[in-house]
């Protein structure tokens, strides 16, 4: 076992992917490599490399620590590796969005305003009047 184990065997037992097709299908996407290389699914990995793997978007930092290729329990599986992946980054606030019952159609136009009102997007050049008039006087053309 010296000379190493393949590399979506290992990620599938270090329990990096659920299943041993994923790992594999994630290294032939090219989401997953090892010391900087995309590799094949087929590679050895060897103690002390850095696994770098693409899970919903986000790298995921592994330090290869020993070598498994059998799927053990969650306990075995964090001595496999160590992680160096940052903490990710804190959620922004979830911007409010208004709920429409279900049943009541499409919203009207002032529904429309309404909501971008809320958001704060709208017409260029458009004001907070609630007639609609621009601010023009009677008589006045844009």
């Amino acid at each position: 076992m010296s000379e190493g184990v393949r590399i979506d065997s290992w990620l599938w037992a270090a329990r990096v992917y659920k299943t041993r097709s994923l790992a594999t299908a994630a290294c032939r996407a090219g989401h997953v490599k090892l010391n900087g290389d995309r590799v094949k699914a087929a590679q050895p990995v060897r103690p002390g490399d850095e696994v770098r793997a693409r899970i919903s978007g986000f790298d995921r930092i592994l330090t290869v620590q020993k070598l498994g290729a059998k799927r053990g329990s969650a306990s075995v599986a964090a001595e496999l590796f160590v992680d160096l992946t940052p903490p990710p980054p804190p959620r922004e606030e979830v911007a409010f969005v208004p709920v429409r019952d279900r049943g009541t159609g499409r919203p009207t136009k002032r529904d429309r305003r309404e909501l971008e009102r809320l958001r704060g997007v709208g017409p260029a050049g458009a004001t907070d009047d609630d007639d609609g008039d621009l601010g023009l006087r009677h008589g006045q053309y844009p």
